[in-house]
């Protein structure tokens, strides 16, 4: 499947989700509109710099263009069906379009190999009022939140048995010690 382009007006229902386990969990992102609902991949450190890159933008459009806050209608954030992913997410943008007051989030397919001609990846676009991509911050910064705590030192992920921190035995970069929890 490369090289279409998804377009989604007008988006009811959009969410970051998770499947499995801290450690082990898949971080999605699902949009849809009428019957039809899509599903992306992405990473769990795209996920957070969308969340917090959210924040900013909102804060940004409050101020160039102030807008009446509205309230979301209550939405089940949950993920459904179908889980599994059309494409796994390489860039991420956000734009704004002014005249319909709605938030531009614009996700592009990976590519496999450094040769592949952008012009062959799938591309989605989804219309999102600024409520809703207020609340799909929120809502992912809580999932983001609910895996395993971050290491004091580096910040990465807490697995004493793999994960290694290069900031543990004081030595900057040049060593490294395995993490431990505290």
């Amino acid at each position: 499947m490369s090289g279409k382009l998804f377009d989604f007006h007008a988006v009811p229902r959009i969410t970051i989700g998770v499947i499995g386990e801290p450690g082990k969990r898949t971080f999605l992102l699902q949009a849809g509109q009428s019957s039809q609902t899509i599903t992306l991949k992405l990473e769990k450190e795209q996920a957070r710099i969308l969340a917090l890159s959210l924040v900013e933008f909102l804060e940004e459009l409050d101020t160039k263009y102030p807008a009446t806050k509205s309230v979301p209608p209550k939405v089940d954030l949950s993920l459904q069906k179908p889980h599994e992913p059309i494409f796994i997410v390489g860039q991420i943008g956000l734009g704004y379009d002014q005249e319909k007051d709605k938030v531009v989030l614009v996700l592009q397919e990976a590519s496999i190999s450094e040769d592949q001609d952008t012009n062959d990846l799938t591309v989605v676009r989804l219309w999102v009022t600024r409520a809703q991509m207020e609340l799909l911050s929120e809502h992912t910064l809580e999932i983001i939140n609910q895996g395993r705590p971050s290491c004091q030192f580096c910040g990465s992920p807490l697995d004493p048995e793999t994960m290694f921190c290069p900031r543990h035995n004081g030595h900057g970069n040049a060593g490294r010690a395995p993490c431990l929890n505290g």
